[in-house]
């Protein structure tokens, strides 16, 4: 990190910083917010990137540790079941209630086929960085993907 220039690594990356924020949270509002922290806390632990991992990579770790604080925080304000989210999007009645029971049952996974859905969805992420995200093989997280995915389908099934 130290190497880039923190200008260049916010255009480079705030994009899929952002659209991997998007899909976690479902909302643009927050998952903007949300980045700007991400980014606001690589600045500050910029020292410490030593470039043993690739700059995505700790981005996206960065902002789901921000993710993770945000929705700490709510549980505690406000009780509220964290993994609720509506997708609101310019589509007819049925497409947005399709996508939202989708996103339902996306949030509704565990960890870690949640996550890995997303990142592969969201954020374009080959296996092998999303397997280096979580410390393990691109082959564990290409089954991991698989297993979220037939998961994800019997949650779907049973919606229908």
């Amino acid at each position: 990190m130290n190497s880039l220039k923190l200008d260049e690594t916010y255009k480079k990356y705030a994009d899929m910083v952002f659209k991997y924020l998007l899909a976690m949270c479902g909302d643009a509002v927050l998952a903007e917010e949300l980045t700007q922290e991400t980014f606001f806390r690589a600045v500050k632990s910029a020292n410490r990137f030593d470039g043993k991992v690739k700059v995505t990579t700790w981005l996206c770790t960065i902002a789901k540790n921000c993710y993770y604080t945000y929705l700490k925080k709510e549980r505690r304000n406000s009780g509220q079941d964290i993994y609720e989210t509506e997708i609101v999007e310019d589509k007819d009645i049925l497409e947005r209630e399709n996508c939202r029971e989708i996103y339902k049952a996306v949030h509704r996974l565990e960890e870690p086929y949640r996550e890995i859905i997303l990142l592969r969805v969201h954020t374009d992420m080959s296996f092998a960085e999303i397997g280096e995200i979580f410390g393990k093989s691109d082959s564990w997280a290409r089954v991991t993907f698989y297993r979220g995915k037939e998961k994800l389908k019997k949650e779907l099934e049973e919606f229908e």
